[in-house]
């Protein structure tokens, strides 16, 4: 992009910085960050200490340097203000205040499945979700559906590493690559993804993904509610509900479906 007008260097050298840890897919030691953004390691050090203190980035217990929470709050705030999601977000709110459950908006960000909007509905349920949240990729209904309708090629890495990490945590009930790859073969073929009591006993989801006139995934929608509530089953009103919902916003934003 070439903007024309005098700038300020010293935000331009700590902008290459940002991109760097943006586009890394993972955290960076100091010497990687200040000879990806070419400038001396003393420098790139002043930087990161200036952002750790904004909170644009941050710092892990191995030293390491990867975006913080503010980065991911001016990505969602972003996200937001675009004309698709913009839509989506409207939309969802009117779809939880009709059924009386929560409904979230998710996309795809620098570290999975990232919730933008939460709507509250009439069903109080008691979970920890708010813009910014990532959700599980193996363990819920949002995170199945990116795995199964996203590129392979992006996705996997994060479910690998999320596998590996439940088999740290529980080698008695982590999900393993070929299981995890029947369930997604069932949700391409129905057009959605459920959890049952999972993550959170007694609390059901239902999430279906959005696609745009290129026939991409876009963002997910998903109904959360108590399971006397939610009905999950493939017949149930519920799964219709959510289903005209998707594929009307998709419509909406030129997708024609043409199986």
């Amino acid at each position: 992009m070439n903007i024309e007008g005098r700038g300020v260097q010293s935000i331009e050298v700590g902008g290459r910085i940002l991109i760097v840890l943006s586009t890394a897919g993972g955290a960076l030691m100091l010497k990687d960050i200040a000879a990806l953004a070419a400038i001396p390691a003393a420098q790139a050090h002043a930087y990161l200490v200036s952002f750790r203190k904004l909170g644009l980035i941050e710092q892990d217990a191995r030293g390491l340097y990867q975006l913080g929470p503010l980065a991911l709050q001016l990505g969602v705030a972003r996200m937001r203000s675009h004309e698709p999601l913009r839509l989506a977000c409207t939309a969802a709110g009117e779809l939880a205040a009709q059924i009386g459950m929560m409904v979230t908006v998710s996309v795809w960000g620098t570290h999975g499945p990232t919730i933008v909007q939460v709507n509250e509905g009439g069903d109080q349920v008691h979970v920890n979700l708010r813009a910014g949240t990532v959700y599980s990729i193996v363990g819920t209904a949002t995170g199945k559906v990116f795995a199964a309708f996203m590129p392979e090629s992006l996705v996997w890495p994060y479910v690998r590493a999320e596998i590996s990490k439940k088999k740290q945590a529980d080698t008695t009930s982590a999900s393993h690559p070929t299981a995890f790859r029947r369930e997604i073969a069932k949700i391409k073929r129905l057009g959605y993804g459920t959890a049952l009591g999972n993550p959170i006993p007694g609390v059901n989801a239902i999430s279906s993904p959005v696609y745009d006139h290129t026939r991409q995934m876009k963002l997910a929608i998903t109904i959360i509610g108590l399971a006397k509530n939610l009905d999950v089953g493939a017949e149930s009103k519920d799964v219709k509900e959510l289903l005209k919902f998707t594929g009307l916003l998709s419509a909406q934003n030129g997708y024609m479906n043409v199986e």
